[in-house]
């Protein structure tokens, strides 16, 4: 077979796997992203195996596989994005910024205890508790969406939360590396925000005062899919500028490239046509790719320890942290649970960080793959934890339903007598 229809191969078990695989795990009342998830497993070195078979050839098809999933995950975060107002975002300013911050810090702080307690040296334990610092957000949105909670008080708050994130995490990754190199270091961080802020002023600005001229003179082209295209347009140079311009994650700039677009009128037009690109293809290639990327059979048992270790730190420091600081800004018990759950993945974020660790030599091989299963472990954990987590609220809701019913009849009663 030709590459090309290696890659239609391989597109067509993907994407059928994920979709029965969503459908599975709706019938056990799970989220259809576990179900997703789960399939990538299937499919990939841990069991089946797709691009070893014996008549897939091409080298690069995993490579390709994987940068379609990338675009998925692009996709997911500006059409988050898009749902949301900006002014929405903004009220929950207080609880992102302490579970943004918070969720950092404890996580970091208790994978440098760890790094320290199992002998490594300080850079490299520091450098391990960066990497539980990150969370990835796509994962907890996709499952909001399907809960039809994404513009609730939490789903605000989490992904303001997970924008916080993003940017601690970078600053401390960037400040740590800086000061490895010697005396350019307060230099190097000063840069690192300046670029942050920069990113940020520019995107938008953009958002506010030119995207919406730009999007009403596009719609009146005569041209097929402008709009679509449009958005598709912004939400790449947002990407690209997150990254090279400001230092930031790509999917936090297409995040924000969504919020933009929602204050248009061409909001709706662009929803409609983007989510059936993205959910009949790029969405369900990114996280079946997540599988992929991972291959259960190379976990040596002896290292099993530290596996469950790093992944319980992992946990624990989300639930603990991003939970605490939504606490301070005075959510309910509940509430403060479902951010902290939905800070746990890791996803594309924490793959990024462990890389460059490796890179750089701050992590060794083995440390590295308990990281990559780590990061799989709370990929999976994250939406069945954050459906229970709903699931618990919405009958404490219920319950509380007939007792405001019934508390004016009962006074109307009294009043007659």
């Amino acid at each position: 077979m030709t590459p090309f229809l290696q890659l239609a191969l391989e597109l067509i078990l993907i994407i059928t796997f994920a979709k029965l695989g969503g459908y599975l795990a709706t019938r056990i009342r799970q989220p259809a992203v576990f179900g997703e998830l789960i399939a990538g497993v299937i499919l990939g070195p841990s069991l089946i195996n797709i691009t070893g078979l014996p008549f897939i050839t091409d080298a690069h098809l995993p490579e390709t596989i994987s940068q379609l999933g990338e675009i998925g995950v692009l996709l997911l975060m500006f059409l988050a994005g898009l749902e949301l107002h900006l002014k929405d975002l903004t009220h929950s300013s207080r609880v992102a910024a302490l579970s943004g911050t918070i969720g950092v810090l404890i996580p970091v702080g208790m994978g440098l205890a760890f790094g320290e307690l199992i002998g490594m040296d300080f850079n490299h334990a520091i450098f391990l508790g960066l990497t539980l610092g990150a969370t990835s957000v796509s994962i907890s949105a996709q499952v909001l969406i399907e809960l039809n909670k994404l513009r609730t008080r939490v789903g605000l708050g989490l992904l303001g939360s997970a924008v916080f994130d993003d940017i601690l995490t970078l600053l401390l990754l960037s400040t740590f590396l800086a000061f490895l190199t010697g005396n350019s270091g307060v230099q190097d961080v000063v840069i690192v925000v300046l670029k942050m802020v920069a990113f940020l002023g520019v995107s938008v600005g953009f958002g506010l005062w030119l995207l919406p001229w730009i999007s009403r003179k596009v719609s009146r082209l005569p041209i097929s899919q402008g709009i679509t295209a449009l958005g598709l347009i912004v939400m790449f140079v947002f990407a690209l500028a997150a990254e090279l311009l400001g230092g930031m994650a790509a999917i936090t700039g297409t995040f924000i490239a969504g919020l933009m677009f929602a204050r248009t009128p061409e909001k709706q037009t662009l929803e409609t046509n983007l989510h059936a690109i993205a959910y009949s293809f790029f969405v369900p290639v990114f996280f079946v790719s997540i599988g992929l990327s991972v291959n259960l059979r190379q976990v040596d048992i002896s290292s099993l320890w530290l596996i469950l270790a790093v992944s319980a730190i992992a946990i624990l420091g989300k639930v603990i942290g991003a939970g605490g600081g939504a606490l301070l800004a005075r959510y309910p018990l509940l509430e403060s649970l479902q951010i902290g759950i939905g800070m746990i993945s890791r996803g594309e974020v924490g793959l990024i960080i462990a890389k460059i660790g490796l890179d750089n030599g701050l992590l060794n091989q083995d440390i590295f793959a308990t990281i990559v299963i780590m990061i799989l472990i709370t990929t999976l954990v994250t939406p069945p934890l954050l459906r229970a987590a709903f699931a618990r609220s919405d009958r404490l809701t219920e319950s509380a339903l007939p007792e405001v019913i019934s508390n004016p009849v009962e006074t109307s009663e009294s009043d007659k007598e």
